[in-house]
């Protein structure tokens, strides 16, 4: 078996030993300080710390003369923190939904505009819906996409309007000004529907998980066929689904406010 460590990328591999350079024992260091812990020339040290600090990954001290770590690593390792904790703390009720209502439940995030799979656990039912993690869907037009336009800053909603909407049905809302109505109940509700919009055969439910700050940072949804989604049975699942996510937002530090 060939050595991975082949196809590492010189430049990457460098920048990469001078941010582990940075430790308890030593937050600030100067340049020459760096090349000597990593045995790298200063002049190349100097191009990669520069790069670095222009993109907020290092920056300098008071008074100029050292480095430490910036302030995107803090936010690059809370993004994994984040991640990490929020399937941790949720799989374990999603599972529990299941064996409650034996139908299929989903974890998903906002990213780039879409709703982004980053869990999917299956029901025992003969006809499931096909989802995958890393899977992407619209926001428009699907429970969990509404869902987070219900609570996306002005910025972001504005982005995704702005857009002609693709109706994927003939229940496809594509006005935004309807879509806006829609999006204000949501707030109220604290939940929302999908009606055939995106699949047709298809309803679904989503509910929102916050942070500690009361911001909506993901929300888990179910999906099932027409005929084992009545509206009293989406009713029933909403309530439950809004009692897990209540839980999981709670474990992550959610203290009942909310933050629009």
């Amino acid at each position: 078996m060939r050595d991975q460590t082949e196809y590492n990328v010189r430049a990457v591999e460098r920048a990469l030993q001078i941010l582990n350079s940075f430790d308890d024992s030593n937050p600030e260091r100067g340049i020459s300080e760096i090349s000597e812990a990593i045995g790298l020339h200063k002049a190349t040290t100097h191009r990669i710390l520069t790069t670095m600090l222009n993109m907020g990954f290092i920056e300098r001290t008071a008074d100029g003369q050292k480095y430490r770590l910036g302030i995107q690593m803090i936010d690059l390792g809370f993004k994994v923190l984040r991640r990490m904790d929020l399937r941790r703390e949720s799989v374990p009720f999603m599972k529990k939904f299941i064996d409650e209502w034996d139908e299929a439940i989903d974890l998903s995030v906002f990213q780039d505009k879409q709703v982004l799979y980053v869990e999917v656990l299956q029901s025992h039912q003969t006809l499931t819906i096909a989802a995958a993690v890393g899977q992407r869907l619209p926001v428009h037009c699907t429970s969990t996409g509404k869902l987070f336009l219900a609570y996306a800053s002005e910025k972001d909603l504005q982005a995704i309007l702005r857009t002609p909407l693709q109706a994927y049905t003939k229940n496809t809302v594509v006005s935004p000004e309807k879509l806006l109505e829609e999006l204000a109940h949501i707030r109220e509700k604290g939940y929302a529907f999908d009606h055939e919009e995106y699949e047709e055969g298809i309803r679904a439910v989503a509910a929102p998980i916050r942070n500690y700050t009361g911001v909506v940072i993901a929300a888990i949804s179910v999906p099932a066929p027409v005929r084992r989604m009545s509206d009293e049975r989406m009713a029933q699942i909403s309530k439950t689904l809004c009692e897990y996510a209540d839980t999981i937002s709670r474990r992550l530090g959610w203290n009942g406010s909310v933050t629009m």
